[in-house]
């Protein structure tokens, strides 16, 4: 489906919710969506791998039944998900959403898909399925900091020495092109930001309400199947490095299902390495521009409502997305 085309200000418009894992963004979309007449358009990585509705906070059914949905649980997690794929996907969504009169609200915590809409995307070159395999290989006999440790200073710098997969990608492209997964980035000319006009509302609440949302949310998990999909998903024997198998709370319960520890403490390690991700999640928004654009508009609390909030503060929200379009 083409994208459309003209100049920006007749571009058509599109809402961003963003903001760290259990800050209450679905909760937000689905309000608006309500209110504007929306689809909600997922943008969270995790959220599109079909098996994990619960442990991935994806909309309940209900939630999906009062306003329309896309791109939810569309992915086998056995078919790692790219942001170029997610890309062609969500703009695929959007085109269809705005011919059925809706609005498309894009919500979700993944910073790179957003940066793939609002700002474009590199070229990548094809890797043959052999140097994928090498690279799957060596990762899996050396580990990710070893793996880290082989790539170049410029594409090292960019990546986390414990992103197993962002490091078996890059050191495929190095394998099959001879050229650094940056340099590839910096000078591919890619596609260009996504020819709709954004506005975004990112939610910004404070760490220690963020750290006990995620702490019940957890707990709440458990409680509504966390630990059978877990359970449904290690029967598939996937490859671990797959990215549905590093879903947050994913490794922690396998490793409980394996006898290697016990529930409680598969569930504080797990909201342990949630907490640490909402931080990078945070660094990552304010490092972007999407924080400081004049077109986003920041909500410091925990969202779960309108009603916890002030008549004010819901006027606030309102004026900012009403009468854009």
């Amino acid at each position: 489906m083409s994208e459309p085309t003209g100049r920006p200000e007749a571009w058509p418009a599109a809402l961003l919710v963003a903001g760290p894992t259990a800050s209450g963004k679905s909760a937000l979309a689905l309000a608006l969506a309500s209110r504007l007449g929306g689809c909600v358009v997922n943008a969270d990585s995790m959220q599109v791998y079909a098996g994990l509705r619960v442990l991935t906070a994806r909309p309940t059914a209900a939630e999906e039944a009062a306003v329309p949905h896309a791109l939810y649980g569309v992915r086998p997690p056995g078919e790692a998900a790219s942001v170029a794929w997610w890309r062609e996907a969500a703009l695929a969504e959007m085109a269809r959403v705005r011919a059925a009169g809706l609005l498309p609200i894009l919500c979700g915590g993944t910073g790179l898909y957003f940066h793939a809409l609002t700002r474009g995307l590199s070229a990548m070159p094809e890797v043959p399925p052999e140097a994928r395999q090498e690279a799957r290989a060596l990762l899996a006999a050396e580990g990710p900091a070893a793996l880290h440790a082989r790539l170049d200073p410029e594409t090292a710098a960019g990546l986390r020495p414990s992103d197993s997969q962002r490091l078996a990608r890059a050191w495929e492209v190095w394998l099959a092109t001879g050229r650094g997964l940056a340099q590839w980035q910096r000078e591919a000319p890619g596609t260009g930001p996504a020819p709709w006009r954004f506005r975004a509302l990112l939610l910004e609440p404070a760490r220690d309400a963020l750290r006990a949302s995620i702490g019940a949310r957890f707990a709440g998990m458990l409680a509504g199947g966390a630990l059978e999909e877990v359970r449904a998903l290690a029967a598939q024997g996937l490859d671990p490095a797959l990215p549905a198998m590093r879903a947050h709370g994913v490794p922690e319960l396998l490793a409980f299902l394996r006898g290697e520890m016990s529930l409680p403490a598969a569930e504080r390690q797990a909201v342990l390495h949630t907490g640490q991700y909402t931080k990078r999640q945070a660094t990552w928004f304010r490092h972007h521009a999407l924080a400081d654009a004049p077109d986003t508009h920041s909500i410091h609390a925990r969202f779960s409502g309108f009603e916890q909030l002030s008549e004010s503060d819901r006027a606030e929200i309102f004026a900012f997305v009403d009468g854009w379009r």
